[in-house]
C-alpha cells in the first residue's frame, strides 16, 4: 500500500487534538448517510439476505465497534507523536495514512453504535464478545493484545529522529497484529454484513502495513519486536 502525501499545512498539537474530537463524529454522520442506515440497524439484511436485528448491548458486533475503535485510537495517538519527532518523509507519510484511515473507521464503528442505540462503553471485559477465553490481562494502559503501554508511550515520546521512528514503527507491528487478530475475530462470527466488510478490510490492510512497516525497519536496520 503507497502512503497518501503529507500535507503541505502543519496541523499544531492543539488542532490535532481538536481534530479528534470532530473527525469520528462528522465521519459517522457521513457514513450513515452513504451506507444508508437501515443496512445497519433494525431491517437490515445480514450476509445470507435475512433481516437483521439491532444488536444487543453485549453483542459481538457492539463489542468490535466498542473495542476495535478503543484499538484505533490509540493508533491515531502513536501516530501523532512520531510526526511530531521526526522529519522522515516516509514515517510521516505513514503516520499520516494511519490517522486518516483509523479516525475514519473508527467514526464509523461509533455511528454505529450511535445509531443502534448502544453505550459507547462497557463494563465486559475487553474481547470477552470473542468467545474464546483471551487470557490477556489489561496492564498499564495497554487493554488489549497489540496495545502500548503508558510506559512506552511515555519512551516514545522521549525519543527524536529515527530512535522516534524505528520505536514508533515497531509499536505499530505489534499494534497491527493485535488489530488484525481482533477484527479476523469479529469476521468469524459476524451477523451483520456492513461491518463485516469493514473488519475484513482492517485485515487485508494491517496485513499490508505489517509488510510495509517490516520494510521500513530494515532500511534502518532494525527489525519487529516479535
Amino acid at each position: 500500500m503507497a502512503p497518501a502525501e503529507v500535507a503541505p499545512a502543519e496541523v499544531t498539537p492543539a488542532e490535532a487534538g481538536r481534530h479528534r474530537l470532530w473527525w469520528p463524529a462528522a465521519l459517522a454522520a457521513a457514513v450513515a448517510l452513504g451506507l444508508g442506515v437501515p443496512a445497519l440497524v433494525a431491517g437490515g439484511s445480514d450476509a445470507s439476505g435475512s433481516v437483521a436485528s439491532t444488536p444487543a448491548q453485549e453483542s459481538a458486533e457492539a463489542g468490535f465497534a466498542r473495542d476495535m475503535a478503543t484499538h484505533h485510537q490509540q493508533a491515531i495517538d502513536l501516530s501523532f507523536i512520531v510526526r511530531d519527532r521526526t522529519q522522515d518523509t516516509e514515517v510521516r507519510n505513514l503516520a499520516f495514512d494511519i490517522i486518516n484511515t483509523q479516525a475514519n473507521q473508527r467514526g464509523m464503528m461509533m455511528g454505529w453504535l450511535d445509531q443502534w442505540g448502544l453505550t459507547q462503553h462497557s463494563g465486559t471485559k475487553p474481547m470477552a464478545w470473542m468467545k474464546m477465553n483471551h487470557q490477556y490481562e489489561p496492564h498499564d494502559g495497554s487493554l488489549m493484545p497489540g496495545m502500548a503501554t503508558n510506559t512506552e508511550l511515555a519512551k516514545l515520546r522521549s525519543l527524536s529522529g529515527q530512535e522516534a521512528e524505528v520505536y514508533y514503527l515497531q509499536l505499530m507491528v505489534e499494534h497491527h497484529k493485535g488489530g488484525v487478530e481482533m477484527a479476523q475475530g469479529y469476521v468469524d462470527l459476524a451477523t451483520n454484513a456492513v461491518e463485516k466488510r469493514l473488519a475484513q478490510t482492517m485485515v487485508n490492510g494491517q496485513r499490508g502495513e505489517i509488510d510495509l512497516i517490516t520494510e521500513l525497519l530494515a532500511k534502518r536496520g532494525a527489525k519487529p519486536l516479535s
